[in-house]
């Protein structure tokens, strides 16, 4: 279990570090940082300790347990490695793409989720800018899934780094080049295809939901090609709160309990 919390750290730094470059080099639109990133990454931190003190095994162990008990689809199988890892990444893909529409059109876990939507702006920290009560949630959702697939520990670590990579690219400031920015989204989420989600507009911000493979938002119609204000000059956050005050670290932990302008 240390192996794999170390992997994944190292993963998340080398990728932070790699989009955070990228975008100081290549930004699409301006975008401040400071008491943003401050406030962003502080809910980053918090999040790490309070899943780790809910399920100081988190999904990693779900899985090793689920093994060890013979619990789950696929202990009960005897499929191919390959084939199980496969079907394992694209149902906790989905599961993290359903429950994130679940999150726009319940009310309750709504007012949770508007503190990711609250971002004014869009980069690399807004990918894990969650209210905690949403991460615990998520993390439950995600622990009960490997437990009924009997998910593979392998497959979950894999699973798990690429949609923290994920989360970082497809909220990241980028300007990608058309015919790359085209060809990538055919199978996973881009920034340009993401950025439409966070828009001021419901009409698209309730779009685009995926984090990491793009076919879900096609296959269930709520896919946006672009936003109607262009990339450049669309309006990122929530429209109640575009005051300033949205990069506050305490400000956003508190945002659910606060009454709606």
């Amino acid at each position: 279990m240390i192996g794999e919390a170390a992997l994944r750290l190292i993963f998340f730094i080398a990728v932070f570090a790699a989009m955070a470059l990228w975008e100081w080099r290549a930004p699409l639109r301006p975008t401040a940082r400071g008491r943003r990133w401050v406030g962003n990454l502080g809910l980053t931190a918090l999040n790490t300790v309070v899943v780790r003190l809910l399920f100081p095994a988190a999904a990693v162990g779900a899985a090793l347990d689920a093994s060890a008990k013979g619990w789950g689809l696929f202990n009960a199988l005897d499929w191919p490695v390959w084939l199980e890892g496969a079907i394992v990444f694209l149902a906790l893909d989905f599961a993290i793409w359903a429950q994130h529409v679940v999150f726009h059109h319940v009310p309750a876990l709504w007012r949770l989720h508007q503190v990711h939507h609250a971002d004014e702006a869009m980069d690399v920290t807004t990918g894990f800018r969650f209210h905690p009560g949403e991460i615990a949630i998520s993390m439950a959702v995600k622990i009960g899934l490997v437990y009924l697939l009997g998910a593979a520990a392998l497959a979950v670590v894999a699973f798990e780094i690429a949609l923290n990579a994920a989360a970082m690219f497809s909220h990241s400031n980028l300007r990608l080049g058309p015919r790359v920015e085209r060809a990538l989204r055919r199978v996973i989420v881009t920034p340009d295809m993401h950025r439409s989600h966070h828009s001021i507009h419901r009409r698209e911000h309730d779009t685009n939901f995926g984090f990491l493979l793009s076919i879900w938002d096609r296959m269930f119609r709520v896919y946006t090609k672009d936003p109607a204000e262009g990339h450049e000059k669309m309006r990122i956050g929530l429209p109640e709160w575009r005051d300033g005050r949205t990069a506050g670290f305490i400000w956003s932990l508190v945002l659910p309990f606060r009454k709606r302008k």
